[in-house]
């Protein structure tokens, strides 16, 4: 579609902000279609020189595109994907609140909560084949991760690194989902938390299991502890339905009910996958050689200290330590 000078339109930023890039309005100046460029003039954006003349620039043809009609209909529901008006530009985000003193806008990319009134709002569309269209989520984004699926996160923060937070989506745009987490709360603790999560740290919920009586020594599992599912290995298994895990991550054990367990699968390539009790038990045999090995290098350091210290494990012990992870030598570490 080509424009002529002092067409309205609106101009998307170079810089990545509340939502990916932000729309601004704007009027032709000067078209250079054979360039595939315009010169536009801001309606909003001010020259930092001077704050009282409009911003002109040059512009490519992929970030220009129509300016939306004025909204009409300012009843808007939650969880819809809105377009807000903020800091001269209009940001995608998503309905997260509605009271009688405005609407509550959940910004994607940054989680940022701004309230706004209703005319500072209009229904997200986008400019798709020169007309205005409602976003179409990808099909396998639909299929997996439609609004209201149960999900699990794994969360950037520190205090739940390697852990799966229990949440549902709320909304998608493009690659990140807004999701609301089942058990962890606000800081006020009054509602449910809200997080803007990335596509790559987001799954599905593991399938249901079979109903068994009892775990197994060395399986791995899933421990729901603080809100959330953390990786361990059961090490040892207790009379009444109770077990000892072992956690890794923090070289601890804890005792766990049956209920509050799970059989560990990882999500690979679209799948799910579960560890063999084999692979898991390879890796601690290793780690206990590591231990042995450890344990002979501080109780005797001028016999083994030296480069050629691995002539005193025997050969199947020497392949456990190339093929294997040192897991279960923290196991026993802290026995």
């Amino acid at each position: 579609m080509e424009f002529k000078a002092g067409d309205e339109v609106e101009v998307s930023s170079k810089d990545v902000g509340y939502g990916g890039q932000a729309w601004y309005e704007a009027k032709v100046v000067r078209p250079m279609t054979r360039l595939g460029r315009y010169t536009v003039v801001y309606d909003n954006i001010f020259k930092e020189a001077d704050a009282s003349k409009t911003l002109r620039d040059t512009v490519e043809t992929a970030h220009i595109r129509p300016r939306r009609p004025p909204e009409t209909d300012w009843a808007f529901s939650l969880h819809q994907l809105v377009d807000a008006l903020y800091n001269g530009g209009w940001w995608v985000g998503v309905v997260s609140g509605i009271s009688s003193t405005g609407v509550t806008v959940t910004f994607l990319a940054t989680g940022d909560i701004v309230e706004f009134l209703s005319p500072q709002l209009r229904a997200h569309l986008d400019w798709v084949n020169g007309e205005w269209v409602v976003p179409i989520m990808p099909d396998m984004v639909r299929t997996l991760f439609g609004m209201g699926t149960l999900v699990e996160v794994c969360s950037n923060d520190e205090v739940f690194h390697g852990a799966w937070i229990p949440a549902r989506i709320i909304q998608f745009f493009k690659s990140k989902f807004l999701v609301e987490y089942r058990d962890l709360t606000s800081e006020d603790g009054t509602e449910p938390l809200r997080e803007v999560v990335d596509y790559p740290f987001i799954r599905p919920s593991p399938p249901e299991t079979a109903v068994f009586e009892r775990f197994k020594n060395l399986e791995e599992v899933d421990a729901y502890y603080n809100d959330v599912w953390w990786i361990g290995v059961i090490s040892k298994v207790l009379e009444g339905s109770r077990y000892i895990v072992y956690f890794r991550t923090w070289k601890q054990e804890i005792e766990f009910a049956h209920k509050d367990l799970r059989l560990h699968h990882d999500w690979i390539s679209g799948k799910w996958v579960q560890a063999s009790r084999l692979s898991i038990g390879l890796m601690l045999f290793h780690a206990s050689c590591l231990n042995y090995f450890t344990y002979l290098l501080e109780t005797h350091p001028s016999k083994y200290a030296h480069s050629n210290s691995f002539h005193f494990i025997p050969c199947g012990f020497q392949i456990m330590f190339l093929l294997y992870g040192p897991a279960f030598f923290d196991l026993l570490a802290i026995r």
